[in-house]
């Protein structure tokens, strides 16, 4: 079996409500993400992004691990952990700082968005991750990229992800007592938009919703930035709930019956169409009209929509009354095993008015026939995430040894003339 750090590997590690899944991508040399293994297990002990039994989770954890090592031949030592529940919390701030020497270095970036995220922060609460939004030197706004540009002064907005330190200090441990190092946490939703997300829908506005078992996470993107972060406590779980009171059902039959002949709008459904459905206390099974079945799941999508609605027109005003971008001119791109369902764009259109598509991993190769469902968007963006932070760090290394290779070179000049 060959290790992880005899190859250029990097890991995804999701631990959700409804399952744990483990992807292991390895980097090729054009920085394309080749899949080489795959384990996912249903998750027990974990709920709305929080740890309700830690025997269990390092169970579902392990067992993922194991298939996933299995399957690629390798032994990892590390992973990128995703992290979700209504815990998480975002704000924008600003940073200001005088440009040192006339020119932007990459130290003055670094302070400006070291100033912005220098904000009082609740106790209880860390910072997860920095993610500038752009940039302003002097009187020049919407700069992406500051470095080399003349100034004097220079703002930076942020975007800040907050977590719980418990929440998050409970699901690192499940996956230390697997002898497994955590290289960083990482939001789902997040994770999800780096997977599902074009940068022409980044530019112009988009909202990514991972609907999941027991959370919906959602990212908003507007002029090429994110902008707003929210987890609502309520998803997919919901739907087997009350597919389960409504017939009268055990929970795991109705899940089954939702994945085998869920749809969310009722009237695309055949109204001859019938739906068997098992009983309780191995009593005999009931023919219901699919139909029934079908306007019972729609009702509460069109609640879950709503919820999500609702929070994008409160953002859209905010982002209006701060004079920034708010439109989401691309719509709305729905992903997570909850998105899975039929019918779910036609009802989603209904509610959102604007466009609506199903996101699916893009730009990675290898077992793409597993991996490239909503079901896997967040773990597949996991890998994403970790290779752009793993390119980073190499090119930090690299110029780091260029500035040591050169003073050596300066020193054995200096050492030859005097």
């Amino acid at each position: 079996m060959i290790k992880a750090t005899d190859r250029k590997l990097v890991v995804g590690l999701e631990v959700g409500t409804a399952k744990v899944a483990t992807l292991i991508g390895e980097i090729l040399p054009d920085s394309i993400v080749n899949i080489i293994g795959i384990g996912s297990c249903l998750s027990r002990g974990m709920d709305k992004g929080s740890v309700t039994d830690l025997e269990s989770i390092v169970k579902c954890v392990q067992k993922a691990i194991d298939q996933a090592e299995l399957m690629a031949d390798c032994q990892i030592c590390s992973v990128y952990l995703a992290l979700s529940g209504k815990h998480i919390t975002c704000q924008n701030e600003i940073g200001i700082v005088p440009i040192s020497d006339e020119e932007v270095t990459q130290d003055d970036v670094e302070n400006v968005v070291h100033t912005a995220k220098s904000v009082r922060i609740s106790d209880e609460h860390r910072i997860l991750h920095v993610i500038p939004q752009e940039y302003t030197i002097d009187n020049q706004q919407g700069i992406k990229n500051p470095i080399g540009l003349f100034g004097v002064r220079m703002h930076a907005k942020v975007h800040l992800i907050t977590c719980h330190n418990d929440m998050a200090k409970n699901i690192v441990k499940a996956v230390d007592r697997c002898a497994l190092r955590v290289e960083q946490l990482i939001f789902s939703g997040l994770a999800s938009s780096f997977a599902v997300l074009t940068e022409e829908e980044r530019e112009l506005g988009v909202c990514v919703v991972d609907i999941g078992g027991g959370t919906m996470d959602i990212a908003i993107y507007t002029g090429g930035a994110l902008r707003h972060t929210k987890v609502i406590p309520y998803a997919g779980n919901l739907v087997t709930s009350d597919i389960a009171y409504a017939f009268g059902t055990p929970l795991t039959d109705a899940e089954s019956i939702k994945i085998q002949y869920g749809y969310a709008i009722e009237t695309l459904v055949n109204k001859d169409e019938n739906v068997e459905i098992p009983n309780l206390a191995g009593q005999a099974p009931r023919i219901f009209h699919r139909r029934t079945l079908t306007k019972v799941i729609e009702a509460r999508y069109i609640e879950l929509l709503n919820f999500i609605n609702d929070e994008i027109l409160q953002i859209q005003e905010q982002l209006c009354q701060q004079s920034a971008k708010y439109h989401l001119a691309a719509g709305i791109v729905l992903t997570g095993g909850a998105a899975q369902i039929e019918g779910l764009v036609a009802c989603a259109q209904k509610v959102f008015k604007m466009q609506v598509r199903i996101g699916q991993p893009l730009n990675i190769t290898g077992l793409t026939d597993y991996v490239q469902k909503p079901y896997y968007s967040t773990a597949v963006g996991l890998l994403l995430y970790g290779k752009e932070l793993q390119m980073n760090a190499d090119t930090e290394l690299e110029k780091r040894s260029s500035i040591r290779s050169w003073f050596k070179r300066f020193n054995d000049w200096i050492k030859k003339e005097f």
